[in-house]
């Protein structure tokens, strides 16, 4: 009998892909970590303990179902392993590199809870996809048959590409609306190369739109097109626009040159990537070049600010969060990382409001604090230490303060859209449908500033909502 390739994590220990040197890695955007081989992928996925109740699974939005796909990569049968993979979820190479697996699949690993450490599943993930694009296992959308309904889909980035594929592959005709020029969403002009490179993801909307997809690129709905003309073409429509209104400041100096949202700084220098002419980068308004560099924040975005700030030559680097280092939200990895790249950290520390010369930037005002009772969230809230205030220098402030949603009702002059009081769409919850009938909102637009994740479980689960309207639709028309 053939040995248990499976349950082997007490005798082989946690190893991820080997990682580029950090002074290497930081002066390119270039992916930090290596791929796997094929054994010691097999190797890693072979630890995988094959739970009972696979707490992996439960604790992915997408509920991919992981210890399969473990169990046939450790076997060797790695494209089966892809199929089961790629059957959940519509970009699993895109997900193996950019989620927070220490919060989500790998922080609620079995074996990580007693000791082992955690099967490395977003790099195994990484390592299935890539090689079944190498090996050409990842086969073109061809529906088997053409339908006549079409859907229009408002927002070119996860939400919306998730929905397309899975309507594209049942046949309808789908249409995808976006204000950029190129699709992609915060996957293109959000995330560094050095988290997502870029090729992933133009790989992907090549696919789609090789399978039939139709993109109306540098579209902005409201002004090039009315939501009511989208909405009278197509027999739905998906609302996928995201979040990307910038959460500002209200503090003295907050206009003042030097200070910049942190989508601009990282659209802009994702456009340099892409050999795009960027007069505010060239300019230096948005370039951390030989600067000192303030960025105010403790989430992935922020982290994304400091680590692009280093591979732009900045003098030196600085992170400001409110709480301590437990409780920022970003991920733990994250951080990790941008230590180990020459970022410093300074936790409990606030902006108060901005220090200036004339028109200038030249400093962050910062309030020192300390945990006080936790909130409604359960994390200590941050109390001001009286009397601590300073200044920290700085030619480039960068604020990462997260996103709210876009007035859609008044932009797109449809009053009777429902938002919640947040400004988000309500929809939902299962089917993702608003309350306007045919209409569909998923991703940020509804959840707030959420995981790329999160997004494409709505996509798919608002397009299987449409087919069976559609189905429901043929059936009556039937009878």
């Amino acid at each position: 009998m053939a040995k248990e390739p499976m349950l082997k994590f007490v005798d082989v220990a946690r190893e991820m892909p080997s990682k580029r040197d950090a002074a290497e890695r930081a002066g390119d955007f270039r992916e930090i970590y290596s791929e796997y081989v094929e054994q010691k992928a097999n190797e890693q996925a072979s630890r995988c303990s094959q739970c009972g109740v696979p707490y992996c699974q439960s604790h992915c939005p997408l509920h991919n179902n992981i210890p399969d796909w473990l169990r046939l990569t450790a076997e060797g049968r790695l494209q089966e392993a892809y199929e089961i993979s790629q059957a959940t979820n519509t970009f699993p190479e895109i997900c193996g590199r950019i989620c927070p697996q220490d919060r989500l699949c790998e922080g609620n690993c079995v074996i990580e809870q007693s000791g082992h450490g955690t099967v490395t599943i977003g790099s195994v993930e990484k390592y299935i996809t890539d090689t079944a694009w190498d090996k050409g296992w990842v086969m073109p959308i061809a529906p088997k048959k053409e339908r006549t309904e079409s859907v229009g889909i408002i927002g070119a980035g996860p939400g919306g590409l998730a929905a397309a594929d899975v309507l594209r592959r049942q046949g309808v005709q789908v249409t995808v609306y976006d204000r950029y020029d190129r699709s992609g969403g915060l996957l293109t002009y959000g995330i560094p190369g050095f988290k997502l490179e870029k090729d992933i993801v133009m790989r992907r909307n090549e696919q789609l739109e090789k399978g039939g997809v139709d993109f109306q690129l540098n579209c902005n709905v409201g002004e090039d097109l009315s939501f009511e003309y989208i909405r009278g073409k197509h027999d739905a429509v998906v609302i996928a626009t995201g979040v990307y209104q910038t959460r500002e400041l209200k503090a003295p100096g907050v206009g003042a040159q030097g200070v910049v949202r942190a989508i601009d700084f990282l659209t802009a220098s994702n456009r340099k990537s892409f050999g795009d002419s960027v007069p505010e980068f060239e300019s230096g308004e948005l370039n951390a070049e030989g600067k000192n560099v303030v960025v105010i924040g403790g989430g992935d975005t922020a982290m994304d600010c400091v680590r692009t700030s280093i591979r732009q030559g900045a003098t030196s680097v600085k992170c400001l969060y409110r709480r301590d280092r437990a409780n920022m939200p970003g991920s733990q990895r994250e951080v990790a990382n941008a230590e180990e790249e020459g970022v410093e950290f300074v936790w409990l520390a606030a902006p108060k409001g901005f220090a200036t010369e004339g028109d200038v930037a030249s400093g962050v005002m910062v309030q020192k604090m300390r945990l006080g009772a936790p909130d409604a969230t359960g994390r200590q809230s941050p109390e001001v230490i009286e009397g601590a205030d300073y200044v920290e220098k700085a030619d480039l402030i960068i604020t990462a303060l997260g996103f709210t949603p876009e007035d859609l009702p008044t932009l797109w002059e449809q009053p009777e859209l429902e938002v919640t009081r947040w400004g988000t769409v309500k929809a939902d919850f299962r089917t993702h449908e608003t309350n306007m009938d045919g209409v569909y909102a998923v991703g940020d637009i509804v959840r707030g500033a959420s995981l790329v994740v999160w997004a494409i479980r709505d996509g798919r689960e608002a397009a299987e909502s449409i087919l069976a309207r559609f189905a429901a639709a043929g059936a009556i028309a039937a009878e």
